[in-house]
């Protein structure tokens, strides 16, 4: 079954239970994932709708980031609801320690001089890791071994 159709599944299980806050939750997902779908103009495949997924929990991380500014804790304790309500759709991320095998490879491979090069060597790293790992841990990786 794919993953927008799981989405859809469990949107309607919340509807029966009159779970409000996830059906809601659910409801902007099938939504940016329809939006996706017209903007591709064919179905998604489960690695693009685990794209969509992450983008909403980034958009997320980052509002939290911001209320977190202002003392604002029942919208970030309301944004973590929704981030762990997301979550569920996202495969397990590679730990820190696998991605740091990875980029040994890459960086073995590439041998790069200098923070300048710090694009060739996210492009292979992206390539290799794909939607398994969280890209923004991967671009700190990557930066402190370049400095």
């Amino acid at each position: 079954m794919a993953l927008t159709d799981d989405v859809v599944k469990d949107m309607t299980t919340a509807m029966k239970a009159q779970d409000k806050f996830n059906l809601s939750v659910l409801r902007m997902l099938k939504t940016a994932l329809q939006n996706e779908k017209i903007n591709l103009k064919h179905d998604l495949s489960d690695d693009e709708a685990i794209t969509v997924i992450k983008r909403q929990v980034k958009q997320r991380k980052d509002s939290i980031t911001e209320y977190a500014k202002y003392g604002k804790t029942e919208e970030v304790d309301k944004l973590n609801k929704e981030i762990e309500c997301l979550s569920k759709y996202l495969p397990e991320e590679l730990s820190e320690e696998q991605i740091n095998k990875v980029l040994d490879e890459v960086f073995a491979e590439l041998k790069p001089e200098s923070i300048k090069e710090m694009g060739k060597v996210m492009k292979e790293a992206t390539t290799r890791l794909g939607s398994a790992a969280d890209m923004s841990l991967v671009s700190s990786l990557v930066k402190q071994r370049l400095s």
